[in-house]
Parts: C-alpha cells; structure tokens; sequence
C-alpha cells in the first residue's frame, strides 16, 4: 500500500480543490442518511447544491459535544446490522458518545493509523510493543493495532501499566517502537534505574506518544519531554486525535506537527464567534470527516484551541500541520484576571523532579470564583518545597494555588485508575 498519499505532496490548490469534491460527496451522502443532519438543513433552510467551496461551510451550523449526547442514535448513518464494533468517548467532559463502525469504517481507520505511523517512521517488518488499552470500548487500541496490521509490522499487545512486564517484552521481542503515554515512560525508567535492567541497551529507538503532550507550542521539546530524553536517548513522536474525527495527526521526522491527511478530514480553527481566526492564531478545531459511513460528522467542534501551521514541512509533504493542543475550551480557567489551561500548569509541575504524582483540581468558592487546588505527593515533605512550587507557579503564570500534600500510595492510585485510558491529573468540580 501507499504510505505517502500522493494528495499529501500535491499543491495547496490541489489539495483545496480535492476536498471541495469529498465534501460534495460528504453533504449528499448525510441528505440521503442522516436523520440529525437531514433535519439540520431543514432548520436552516439549506440546500446543498449552494456548497461548493470549504468557505462555503460557513453557511452550515456547527456541531457539538452536546449535540452528539442528546442525538445520538440520530447521527447513525447505517442499521445496527451493519455495525461491526462499538466504541465510546472518554467522557471527559460528560457523559459518553457511542460510536458504530462498519466494515469500511475499520478499513479507513487502519489506512489513518497505517499513514500515520509511516510518517513517524515506522516501517514493515518493525516490531511495535502498545502500551495502550485495546478493550473497554476504546477506539484508538484497536485503531493502533489494524494500522500497524495494515502497514505489515507486527504487534506486541501489552495493554497499559505494570512495567516489569513491559520490559521482559522488551528485552523477549526486542520491539524498536512503543506506543505510549509518555509519562510512563518516566516510570518504566524509574522501574529499570532501580532494579539495575539496562534499559539504555534495549531495542527502542522511538516512541509514538499518546495523551499528552510532549511539545511546546515553539515545537520544541517541553518539560517531560526533556526529562525522559536527559534518561533514555529515544525519538518521542506527537500524535493528536479522538474517537469523534477517526483520523490522527502525526508528526513526521521534522517534529513541526501533525499532519494532515486530506483524503481523511477537513479542518477549521474557529474563534468564539465561529469566525475562521486569522493566521498564527489559536482557535477550537472544527472538523469534518470524510470516508466516515456509520457516523460520520460535519463541522464538529471538538473543544481543543490549537494553532494551525500552513508553510510546507521540510518532509515533501504540504497538508496543514496541527501544534500542541493549548487547552480545552471547557477546561479554560478564570483565575483572579488570568486565562488559564490545565497544560500550564501540568508543565510546570513537571518542571520539579521531587514530585512523584499530582492532580489539578478546580473547583468554585462560595462566592462563585474558580479556585486552584493541586495535590501532590513528592519524595521528601517540607514547607520549603511547597513554597517554591508556589513561587514557580507565581513567576510562570502570575497565580498561587493552594497545595495539599497527598500520600502517593492514595493519590496514584486515585490519578492512574485502572478503569482510566489516562493518568486523571486535572479534575473540574465546577
């Protein structure tokens, strides 16, 4: 198979051009199947014949979240007969979406994850050890596995955790990339430090991390990026995604973003007013999936505020490139005049190699105001520590929260929950 899709080298025009038609298709294909969507244009007086252009998708309401909770057997395109697997959101911020794939739809998900780790890098025949949950109805596992199946590597299905294992597989498999959240790969160091394995010899060239992110928005290597790369001299690649657009933004070996894959997604960076925000600005992604037959979605707002990068990347390839995430757009925080991310702050506690865990947790005072409480739990417990944590916070980003001190045998247990796809380092009680 082609793991360099010709459209990703073609001209911006070309590419522009190439998606107006997918779009074309896209708009018939929801007239004629989706009872939300149908019912959308009806609302809003929309006849389809008048989109033509990706300017034109202005004209169209967006979708949210919110849509998708309180409609969602509407946005099935296809009867439950044809539904081959069942998957869901996070919920992370509410209660989770159902999503059905059909066959096709596995295909395209294997061809979005097959491209996408060809652009990291990963080639057939390299073996590939997934750090990652398969099961409880999590897309992205099974979306890894038939990639890394399609492309032609083979695959050791570790599942998340426990890193003792992790490294017997390593050193019994030899595997040259791990999937991963990449702060645990700060604990299987940790794990082979103390129990002198020689992990700097192992097999593992790279890591294709997932959950969290590793880069500034500059591109340059953040606080736990740096920290697992002062220990193990690895390639760490981004990937951005999320079980409602089906479709992965990677980084290739310039590390200047995730890519695009034309043939897969259209892409709007919105300001609050839904307006398309101007170059070099931050905005929410706006999404359309193309190719999608059991669920598929137009101008869906996804809640994560990004930068969009245009200028053609060094690799050949001239697709749109995605930063890190900013924040999520519910998860912003008003803290005594200053405009916050949980991402901030996660970076700023990386920044102390004493803190073993923490969970960001915002809540609301009595008089209504968003309120910081980070709980920590670190190797030696003194004031002085605490104090400077607070004043590193204070010099970053102009706040002081309140700390709570946390034994780590009650507080891991409460951030890596085994019923979590992620560490739960950021709580909203709001």
């Amino acid at each position: 198979m082609q793991l360099f899709p010709l459209i990703e080298k073609s001209s911006i025009q070309e590419i522009k051009s190439f998606q107006e038609e997918k779009l074309k298709d896209l708009l018939k294909y929801l007239e004629n199947h989706s009872p939300f969507y149908q019912n959308l244009f009806r609302q809003n007086n929309i006849d389809i014949s008048t989109i033509r252009t990706l300017d034109d998708l202005q004209k169209i309401p967006t979708t949210t979240k919110n849509d998708l909770q309180k409609c969602n057997d509407d946005f099935f395109c296809i009867p439950q007969s044809q539904i081959v697997d069942y998957s869901t959101t996070s919920g992370t911020l509410g209660d989770p979406v159902t999503f059905g794939l059909s066959d096709n739809d596995l295909e395209r998900l294997a061809y979005n994850e097959a491209i996408s780790f060809a652009c990291a890098g990963i080639q057939r025949g390299d073996v590939v050890q997934m750090i990652t949950t398969i099961d409880k109805r999590f897309m992205a596992g099974l979306a890894y596995f038939l990639g890394l199946r399609k492309m032609g590597a083979s695959v050791v299905r570790m599942g998340p955790g426990i890193p003792e294992l992790q490294w017997d597989s390593i050193f019994r498999y030899k595997p040259k990339y791990l999937i991963t959240v990449p702060s645990f790969l700060l604990k299987m160091i940790d794990y082979a430090e103390k129990h002198k394995i020689d992990y700097k010899s192992s097999s593992i060239t790279g890591a294709v991390c997932i959950g969290e992110s590793i880069k500034n928005q500059d591109f340059t290597d953040n606080i736990l990026s740096q920290k697992i790369k002062e220990k193990w001299d690895i390639q760490l690649y981004s990937t951005y995604a999320s079980t409602e657009m089906s479709t992965a933004f990677t980084e290739c070996e310039f590390q200047n973003g995730g890519h695009q894959h034309p043939e897969l997604i259209i892409t709007e960076i919105l300001d609050d007013d839904e307006n398309p925000v101007k170059e070099g600005e931050a905005g929410e992604l706006t999404i359309t999936t193309l190719g999608v037959e059991a669920l598929p979605l137009l101008r869906f707002k996804t809640g994560d505020i990004v930068k969009a990068h245009y200028e053609p990347c060094q690799c050949g390839r001239n697709t749109m490139r995605l930063g890190p995430v900013v924040g999520r757009k519910q998860q912003m925080i008003k803290y005594k005049g200053t405009t916050l991310y949980p991402p901030a702050m996660n970076d700023i506690l990386n920044d102390f190699n004493g803190i073993l865990c923490h969970q960001i947790i915002i809540q609301s005072n009595e008089i209504g105001l968003d309120e910081i409480v980070i709980k920590l739990s670190t190797e030696t417990t003194n004031e002085n520590f605490i104090n400077e944590v607070r004043d590193h916070f204070r010099a970053k980003l102009r706040v002081s929260p309140k700390i709570e001190m946390v034994d780590f045998d009650i507080l891991s247990k409460i951030v890596f929950n085994p019923n979590s796809r992620k560490p739960i380092n950021f709580v909203d009680l709001r």
